[in-house]
């Protein structure tokens, strides 16, 4: 069994992972790209969005990864871009700025209750000691 302190820790480093791929997916949201299959030399493909998976660990605490989110690219409509297709479309990331919000607000949540297990762990180690001293 694991300590408080080493849970609360894999709670931190998952937010920590959560906060840090929403924001890369919100910087990154406008990076589009050509359609697949239209392929024009030179160009870069869309920005691929990430999303967290969190599992919990098999000795306590939990586990983070991340995965790109499928489809991870939606047709829009951009006939001024260079790799636009003859229709005007183009691969754009698909991320949804309401979620990426939700995303943000649970890493803050997340990492301030486990803030708070630690905190609560310290205490408790502080009195035990002032017990048996």
């Amino acid at each position: 069994m694991s300590s408080p302190l080493s849970i609360a820790l894999s709670g931190m480093a998952a937010a920590g992972l959560r906060l840090q791929v929403s924001a890369g997916n919100v910087a990154n949201m406008r990076t589009s790209g050509p359609l697949p299959g239209a392929d024009p030399a030179g160009f870069a493909p869309a920005y691929v969005p990430l999303r967290v998976n969190q599992v919990e660990a098999g000795d306590g605490g939990t586990s983070a990864g991340t995965a790109p989110v499928s489809p991870s690219f939606v047709a829009a409509f951009d006939p001024g871009a260079p790799f636009a297709d003859h229709n005007g479309m183009v691969a754009a990331p698909n991320v949804d700025l309401a979620d990426e919000l939700v995303q943000q607000f649970l890493a803050r949540y997340a990492f301030v209750a486990n803030a708070k297990i630690m905190q609560a762990d310290l205490q408790m180690t502080r009195t035990l000691i002032d017990i048996s001293a």
